[in-house]
């Protein structure tokens, strides 16, 4: 496992944010409304944040102050965008990665364990939308 950032954050309480990528409308605007909530309570999310849906919490995430863990379902990338490097340096926000460098990319079997690894350590999940009969679905039912 690697990561990058401040390591004391996985000793907050973690809630595991998870989610479809193809969400129904009405399930939108309520996970929006959640992920507020959590970044005023100042509540630790811990999330891949890839999907659509998942990159949009970690927007409003990031315009608080609480910390945030990005689990990879890659090797640790090398470079990053100048506004999570400015979180990192803030040890506001940790980056984790189960997996080794020389997975570059991320691909539905490395999904698929990197969903497994934040349900495993959340202490709570929180689901707004889980396809049925989805990837998402089976890890839930620890199907996969």
């Amino acid at each position: 496992m690697e990561y990058l950032g401040n390591k004391e954050i996985l000793k907050n309480y973690k809630i595991g944010f998870l989610c479809s990528r193809r969400v129904p409308p009405d399930i939108i605007l309520k996970t929006y409304d959640w992920a507020i909530e959590q970044r005023d309570k100042g509540v630790c999310i811990i999330s891949g944040f890839h999907s659509t849906i998942e990159k949009d919490v970690f927007h409003f995430l990031l315009k608080g102050s609480q910390p945030i863990i990005l689990v990879l379902a890659r090797g640790m990338k090398k470079q990053w965008e100048k506004e999570i490097f400015s979180e990192i340096c803030k040890n506001r926000l940790l980056i984790v990665t189960p997996f080794s460098n020389k997975i570059i990319r991320p691909t539905i079997k490395t999904t698929i364990e990197r969903n497994k690894f934040i349900k495993k350590l959340a202490d709570e999940l929180y689901i707004p939308y889980s396809m049925p009969g989805g990837n998402l679905e089976k890890v839930l039912r620890n199907h996969l």
